[in-house]
């Protein structure tokens, strides 16, 4: 078959988060998709193990939501949000309320993760003006998080290579992260060990003044870092730590949001309520770009102060509430609702970890991470290219017809919830039949 590299220029498109040259000596490209797979230029099925980016939980090639969107850009392809609305914006607000965590009843859209969490940083410095805390100005992240790509998400932010390139706010400060290989390796769920890292919160009080610190964000499991799943016990002491020091909490969920861990969100898998939470990805099924922050009605009550006709929040996105966007999320929301999806990954739950975990005695594992329909596979690096291992088996999975994500050497997994036990069964055998083979 004739690959679609043979006849498109790769020059002109510069591609994010690759290494351009490397790519486009020897591209991987993707042209079709349907169901739990992806079809590649030159006529193979890719069994996706990732939902594209983390973000396609009801498969791909859902007609309802293309139908949807068609719809949509025929009767009203774009109207303005600054000043005047459209009703699937108002519907659609409605029908995330119904879902959300008890009291995180409030909608702002935005256009992706990146914008959902600069956008909740300043929902929660704007709150903490508003009833009189202005001197709470600083903001807290977590080493080795990930919150998208924006000036305040690499910020807060804890990912080394995002940073160190790019100038970040000042007044931001880290907790540890939860990572301890030491006391927990093979991790069926949240590791027992490391609740009271959340302590660190309250050293950061200790160390700056809690009159200082608006607010903290931590995603419940770091994706992108490598799957860091939260020890038993550490969101409900950091949500403890925060309330009792008047800082807001911010759930990261653009990831785990929509069904990852088997519940709608996070939050309610911990049972832990933030006063904020971003999401993204999922909230469309990755057919539109979207993302969207919840926020508790305490916190967006204190900005509905003044003057009826002042604007009490000065933020906003050309692209906030886009219709298309809209009919997207509302037909994807009707499908994880009508086929249980976002129980699917508490059903699959140990089959899934079950077959992740009959890997460690594969070679060159270093740890295994699972719970929900999210999973990490750590290799040991290689002493002298660290890194390389974890990008050879990405390639060898997607010349097998598997797609994994690689963070670094670790092999991250998260398919599409309406994977079934016989895909799970294959995810495994192929990642065991490369690692048996890689150098």
């Amino acid at each position: 078959m004739k690959t679609l590299t043979n006849s498109v220029a790769l020059d002109a498109y510069w591609m994010p988060f690759t290494p351009n040259r490397k790519f486009k000596a020897a591209p991987r490209m993707l042209v079709e998709a349907s169901g739990m797979y992806y079809r590649s230029d030159d006529g193979r099925d890719i069994l996706d193990g990732s939902a594209g980016l983390w973000c396609v939980n009801a498969g791909h090639g859902r007609k309802e939501i293309a139908s949807a969107v068609a719809a949509q850009l025929e009767g009203l392809d774009y109207a303005p949000s600054f000043q005047l609305g459209h009703p699937l914006a108002f519907r659609f607000a409605e029908r995330l309320a119904e879902i959300a965590p008890p009291g995180l009843d409030r909608i702002f859209f935005t256009g992706s993760g990146s914008e959902s969490v600069d956008t909740a940083l300043k929902i929660a410095l704007a709150y903490q003006r508003a009833i009189g805390q202005g001197t709470r100005t600083r903001l807290v992240g977590r080493e080795r998080g990930y919150h998208g790509v924006g000036f305040g998400g690499i910020s807060v932010g804890g990912l080394v290579n995002n940073r160190r390139a790019f100038s970040t706010l000042h007044g931001v400060d880290h907790m540890r992260h939860t990572h301890d290989p030491s006391r927990n390796l093979f991790c069926k769920g949240p590791p027992e060990h490391g609740a009271e890292l959340a302590d660190d919160l309250e050293r950061l009080v200790q160390l700056h003044g809690a009159e200082t610190i608006a607010a903290v964000i931590v995603e419940p499991v770091a994706g992108s870092t490598g799957v860091l799943l939260p020890p038993q016990g550490y969101l409900k002491r950091l949500r403890e730590i925060a309330t009792r020091h008047g800082i807001l909490l911010i759930f990261d969920e653009v990831i785990t949001g929509f069904g990852r861990l088997g519940s709608p969100f996070a939050a309610q898998h911990f049972d832990v309520a933030p006063d904020i939470m971003t999401t993204a990805k999922g909230l469309t099924n990755g057919a539109m770009p979207m993302g969207a922050v919840f926020t508790s009605r305490h916190v967006h009550d204190a900005l509905m102060q003044g003057p009826e006709a002042a604007i009490e929040l000065f933020h906003g996105y050309t692209y906030s509430g886009h219709p298309a966007a809209c009919a997207a999320g509302l037909a994807s929301l009707d499908i994880y609702q009508r086929e249980g999806l976002f129980m699917r990954a508490a059903e699959l739950e140990e089959h899934w970890q079950r077959n992740l975990l009959s890997l460690q005695n594969a070679p060159h594992i270093a740890d295994i991470r699972a719970m929900g329909l999210i999973a990490a596979i750590e290799l040991s690096p290689r002493p002298d290219d660290p890194g390389s291992r974890g990008f050879d088996v990405f390639v060898d999975c997607f010349e097998k017809g598997l797609l994994v994500r690689a963070n670094g050497d670790t092999i991250a997994l998260s398919p599409p919830l309406i994977i079934d036990r016989d895909q799970i069964d294959r995810i495994t055998q192929t990642l065991f039949d490369i690692l048996r083979k890689t150098r």
